[in-house]
């Protein structure tokens, strides 16, 4: 049988990298390659692949956003999430999104196929060192609450875009809402935050990882 991948992250030299790695093997295709998390919500629909490799960080929808629309509409749809964080908030985050596996960036030449693999079987995959940190800090009970958890999923699609600089009205006809509604959204997040600066707000999101600083 062979497995049917999709490929979403907005580099394209890592993503032929990934293309490459993938397609060696005589068991997996590489269905399609998009850069963006609204693409491949989409393409996981039209391209039916098995396992959607997913990079974290993603303009307009991120990877955790994205897989959490993939896994809620199809839950046959395996996700991996590559990534270049690697403490437990992060690695929470993906897994309650319905992610089946995590995968350092680093470490993706030598697990990635592995993680397909155990993802196309049913199980969960964890890059080397990680599942042992996740357990300990939820067995010690030293996770911290993940501040993300107090806004919504439109909320965070909002900060997403409002951290990356875009305009309320590109946002509203991004999401297919009104520019009075994205207000709503951006000051109802930002009093559940305690933040009252688009700056705060802007650093808040970059020390979440909702985007990344390239």
């Amino acid at each position: 049988m062979t497995i049917r991948i999709l490929i979403a992250d907005d580099h394209e030299i890592v993503a032929e990298g990934l293309r490459f790695l993938i397609q060696a093997q005589p068991d997996m295709e590489v269905v399609a390659c998009v850069s963006r998390g609204r693409d491949a919500v989409r393409f996981a629909f039209h391209a039916s692949p098995d396992v959607v490799v997913m990079d974290n960080s993603m303009p307009e929808l991120n990877g955790i956003e994205a897989t959490r629309q993939i896994r809620e509409r199809r839950t046959d749809v395996r996700v991996i999430i590559l990534s270049i964080y690697s403490d437990t908030v992060h690695v929470s985050r993906a897994l309650q999104a319905g992610a089946s596996g995590y995968v350092l960036k680093k470490s993706a030449a030598r697990h990635l196929v592995e993680a397909i693999r155990a993802a196309h079987a049913g199980r969960r995959y964890l890059s080397e060192g990680l599942a042992e940190s996740v357990i300990d800090q939820f067995m010690s009970g030293s996770v911290s609450p993940d501040p993300l958890d107090r806004l919504s999923s439109r909320e965070r699609q909002v900060l997403q875009m409002l951290a990356e600089g875009r305009a309320m009205t590109e946002i509203a006809a991004t999401l297919s809402l009104s520019p009075k509604t994205v207000e709503t959204y951006r000051a109802r997040m930002m009093e559940k935050l305690g933040i009252h600066e688009i700056a705060n707000l802007v650093r808040f999101a970059i020390q979440q990882g909702v985007i990344a600083i390239e």
